[in-house]
């Protein structure tokens, strides 16, 4: 069946080929990334010049001081996740943080960082799966950093909510954001020529005789030399978080000397003829993939979001599974067997009723007891893009970008880089970057699979995805949104895997997410029942959530999710296709 949409157009054609396609969040990134497609480079290549220069024209969505999770598929080989989400410091216990009189870990400032894990990451996957030099896939970044970048309307926003806390304490971010402590104008020209500097500084350590070589020495200079140096001495220096008092960061040199980026085996699970694969418990990722078992139970006319019946199954699997999150996922969990089970699903799907459910309602596993962090109510949704939201004390709701490839070959990859905005913390002026915010993901209470601990990778949000057919790549789509990432990608899925919708009707098509789960960024909120919903689902859909009990704040059209996605068929034929929503997500190819 083909599930029904409210339009009859698209924004944009699914763009249809067989050289390649790329699609990110910004249009220079996603240009970039065909301009290596055009000159021999695979998808990895790529990727990893796209990254760099979302790090440069995406300031407040992502940086070199954060993070990113990937799912990588080289044609003819196994697909892996790519981990660049750095551990807690050596110093980052639950009693250090307590006894700076904390119940939570800050939303903001020099305690919210983890070990900066996304540069290393690029440099992993162009070391063991590209095949050009760094300076090659860094010129792009490079030409942007020096020549300047359009600043978008949501930087300038950013940068004027926390222009306060700039200039009252985040002083260092203020010189560099700031003009005589005025916002940049939106549409002006913004060069980056500190990290400019930094990166031709990595790039000049890369010696050795082979390209993998070269490249590991820049990631030895990375983790070892002159940027864990800079990052220990100025962590050192109390500055305001989202506490609202002074803190200094505990993250020190011997933590980027002591981890790098890493591959690991994706879970997965079936749905519809599919194998859907996702990173680890130790991201949100397998929430997706528990929805979508219990949601398979359902026949392909219940599953349409865009009626009412399947609008409300996809909210309450999804509800369930943000649940199991609470209770089970962390950098390791021992559910992780039971969780992706048929017969889990089955029990979790007999949950679903008539009515919208207001409570966490985690499953009960033999021999684990249970157990849920504290969590606290909002009175109201947030709708949105996914934008940072910024107070004066740093406070950041968080959002990232994204990106898809594909290539001739059939190498895949989706990749959602995040953190290091530059509202998460001061600027480092001697390298041009911010640190992250990630650690606030973590909890102050013991015993919990996500508390704090030294060395446990904080449960992310950041969550790309990969679709196999027999055992191939066929599909990989993500999206900016914290903990709406897995739940703008469900009806995504449903509407192209069950109802055969093209990649660009999906991504067209209004969306709703459930607000019932507590978020993962400070102040760790949650709104039981709560939905935010587009507008343009229909009023007829949207009284009937009401009417089943769900608490729906209307967000206007075109306002949420960023998805992006590109796509592979059995002959080699490639599609792509990129959101509107924010107004800088494109996709390209031939």
């Amino acid at each position: 069946m083909t599930f029904a949409t409210r339009s009859a157009f698209t924004t944009r054609p699914t763009l249809d080929g067989s050289f390649g396609m790329a699609a990110s969040t910004h249009w220079l990134a996603s240009q970039s990334a065909m301009a290596v497609l055009e000159r021999g480079g695979n998808a990895f290549d790529a990727a990893v010049a796209c990254g760099l220069v979302l790090q440069v024209v995406e300031p407040h969505l992502n940086g070199p001081g954060g993070d990113l999770v990937g799912m990588v598929a080289p044609a003819g080989g196994p697909s892996r996740v790519l981990c660049g989400q750095g551990t807690a410091p050596a110093e980052a216990t639950i009693d250090t943080y307590r006894g700076f009189g904390l119940d939570l870990v800050p939303g903001a400032g020099l305690l919210a960082a983890t070990v900066p894990g996304a540069f290393d990451a690029w440099l992993l996957l162009l070391k063991d799966h590209g095949t050009w030099e760094l300076a090659d896939v860094a010129e792009f970044a490079l030409h942007y950093a020096h020549t300047g970048y359009p600043v978008l309307p949501p930087i300038a926003r950013t940068i004027g909510t926390v222009r306060n806390l700039f200039l009252d304490s985040w002083t260092t971010s203020a010189e560099n954001w700031l003009t005589d402590g005025a916002t940049p104008e939106a549409g002006t020209l913004r060069t980056s020529p500190a990290w400019a500097e930094t990166l031709t500084r990595l790039i000049a350590a890369g010696t050795g005789d082979s390209r993998e070589e070269r490249i590991d020495a820049v990631r030895r200079e990375w983790a070892e030399g002159f940027i864990a140096q800079e990052i220990d001495r100025f962590a050192r220096t109390p500055v305001r978080d989202s506490s609202g008092e002074d803190h200094p960061g505990v993250l020190r040199a011997s933590d980027l000397a002591g981890w790098r980026a890493s591959w690991e085996a994706p879970v997965r699970t079936s749905f519809r003829g599919h194998t859907v694969l996702k990173p680890g418990f130790w991201t949100q990722g397998p929430t997706l993939l528990q929805a979508l078992s219990i949601l398979d139970g359902f026949a392909d006319d219940e599953l349409d979001p865009g009626t009412p019946g399947g609008a409300h199954r996809m909210l309450e699997a999804m509800k369930l599974a943000m649940a199991d999150r609470e209770a089970y996922y962390g950098d390791s969990t021992p559910a992780a067997d039971v969780l992706l089970r048929e017969e889990y699903a089955a029990q979790r799907r007999a949950l679903i009723g008539e009515s919208a459910s207001r409570d966490l309602r985690p499953g009960r596993i033999d021999g684990l007891q249970l157990r849920l962090p504290a969590t606290r109510s909002a009175t109201a949704s947030a709708p949105g893009t996914g934008e940072p939201t910024v107070a004066r004390t740093g406070v950041t709701k968080g959002d990232t970008c994204h990106l898809d490839i594909v290539d001739r070959h059939g190498n895949m990859i989706s990749v959602t880089p995040s953190g290091g905005w530059l509202q998460s913390s001061p600027y480092i002026p001697e390298l041009g970057f911010a640190l992250g915010s990630r650690l606030q993901m973590m909890w102050l209470d013991e015993g919990l699979p996500s508390s704090l601990a030294p060395g446990r990778r904080p449960r992310t949000t950041l969550s790309p995805t990969l679709v196999e057919r027999a055992g191939v790549a066929v599909l990989s789509v993500g999206t900016p949104g914290g903990d709406s990432q897995d739940q703008w990608q469900l009806p995504f899925l449903l509407r192209v895997l069950a109802g055969g919708l093209e990649l660009q009707q999906a991504i067209d098509a209004p969306s709703l997410h459930s607000t019932n789960a507590p978020e993962s960024f400070w102040p760790r909120e949650r709104i039981p029942a709560g939905v935010v919903a587009e507008e343009s689902l229909g009023g007829e859909l949207l009284a009937e959530l009401l009417v089943r009990g769900h608490d729906v704040t209307l967000s206007s059209d075109w306002t949420l999710g960023r998805l992006s996605a590109v796509s592979r068929d059995a002959d080699g034929r490639l599609r792509a296709a990129a959101n509107p929503r924010g107004m800088q997500g494109y996709a390209v190819g031939r």
